[in-house]
């Protein structure tokens, strides 16, 4: 017999994706790729983390996006951090292509190009970084895992970690855009630091 749970706990059906029953904090970023064509294609991304302690990063895709079918072909994609003033814009970047194929949103975004691969990082974001595809995992239901090796970063000057600064003067004058999943963002500017315990290696 299974032991009773807590009564403050409640237990989610998982015959069913549950991740809309609570709030989790993520990062949201724009992922760039290059059309077939040449043109400039920015996706916004939320499940993204960065794999391991060495220069990798992964987001979460289907193979029904053509920020998936891109990366595949061009082994290349782009991660840009925008700021909390850059949302609308952001948000934009996912409207759904019109009948000549063209997202008119992304017209909201300035990107310029990438230096080390074939793409394009979005103007005044905080974080950009550019990324060789490192592989591409599918079945996790329809979604798949795209991780790539990071052969460029950039960070913007007001953002950037700095020993003549104090962690958080520096995210009081830029907090970080996130995403709170499901459908709600904040930033973030008010943070303490950790208690980590004594002897904790990573």
């Amino acid at each position: 017999m299974p032991e009773q749970l807590p009564p403050d706990l409640i237990e989610f059906d998982t015959s069913l994706p549950i991740w809309d029953r609570f709030f989790m904090v993520a990062p949201l970023v724009l992922v760039g790729t290059v059309e077939a064509d040449g043109r400039v294609d920015l996706a916004p991304k939320h499940m993204v983390m960065p794999m391991g302690w060495q220069n990798f990063i992964g987001f979460v895709c289907t193979p029904r996006h053509r920020t998936y079918q891109n990366a595949q072909r061009d082994r290349v994609f782009t991660m840009s951090f925008p700021r909390p003033g850059q949302l609308v814009g952001t948000s934009l970047s996912a409207t759904p292509r019109d009948d000549g194929d063209i997202k008119r949103g992304l017209g909201a975004v300035t990107t310029f190009p990438a230096r080390q691969v074939s793409g394009y990082l979005v103007e005044g974001a905080v974080i950009a970084l550019e990324c060789k595809l490192h592989r591409m995992i599918d079945g996790f239901g329809e979604n798949s895992l795209i991780v790539g090796q990071i052969v460029a970063a950039y960070g913007a000057t007001d953002s950037v970690r700095d020993s003549e600064r104090d962690d958080q003067e520096i995210l009081a004058s830029t907090p970080l855009l996130a995403y709170l999943q499901p459908g709600r963002w904040a930033q973030i500017g008010m943070t303490y630091s950790f208690p980590f315990a004594e002897g904790m290696k990573k």
